[in-house]
């Protein structure tokens, strides 16, 4: 079986914290005047006991402070768009759209943080965990018990983000890894609104659409 960089997130607390490394200093240099992203990723989802539970690849388009948009293809396609006011889910295979307040909880995704360092430091306890392939990793872990993830790894590589793990509190855990990133390009705020398609169910309720 391959072996995947998630495995660093199950020895990331027997790692002290130091000094602000190579991967802070990738951080650094990567989130300067970061305000938007556009990249490609390939992802794995690996379940607490080790087994792979999904495979896809997608895009990620985002806009600083609060506004994302994922789209996943493969086996499950779904659409995940946040429009500053609700977070949208839609299940193509299900054909059922979720819909949720975008709460401050939503608002800690570290894609999004990666605009504001200053946010970042202040939501997530950050440690250096060294080399992965090139990478220089490190582990962050929420100051929230509120907070959707357990724990958070990012990697840098010449100044740009080319893996993020995630791990949630039931043990699953997903693998991105980036490429062919555009930092601020020009995006039309459209990716960032969401109607749900005729004939969806739709289980939550929205606030009032927030204006691009």
């Amino acid at each position: 079986m391959q072996k995947y960089f998630l495995s660093l997130l199950l020895v990331t607390g027997l790692v002290a914290a130091g000094e602000a490394g190579p991967a802070r200093q990738g951080l650094e240099q990567f989130t300067q005047e970061l305000k938007g992203l556009h990249a490609r990723f390939s992802q794995v989802v690996v379940n607490a006991d080790g087994g792979i539970e999904s495979e896809g690849r997608g895009e990620v388009w985002m806009s600083s402070p609060d506004r994302f948009r994922w789209t996943y293809t493969g086996e499950f396609p779904e659409l995940i768009v946040a429009d500053g006011k609700n977070v949208w889910l839609y299940d193509e295979s299900l054909e059922q759209v979720t819909v949720k307040p975008q709460s401050d909880e939503a608002g800690d995704s570290p894609l999004l943080l990666l605009t504001d360092l200053e946010a970042l430091d202040e939501k997530f306890t950050i440690t250096e965990i060294g080399d992965y392939q090139g990478a220089d990793m490190m582990a962050l872990e929420s100051r929230s018990a509120e907070s959707e993830f357990e724990r958070v790894l990012l990697g840098f590589e010449s100044g740009q983000l080319v893996l993020m793990g995630l791990e949630d509190a039931f043990g699953m855990r997903t693998e991105l890894r980036f490429e062919a990133i555009e930092r601020n390009p020009g995006l039309d705020p459209g990716l960032f609104l969401f109607v749900p398609p005729e004939g969806a169910d739709v289980v939550g309720e929205a606030e009032l659409a927030s204006s691009p």
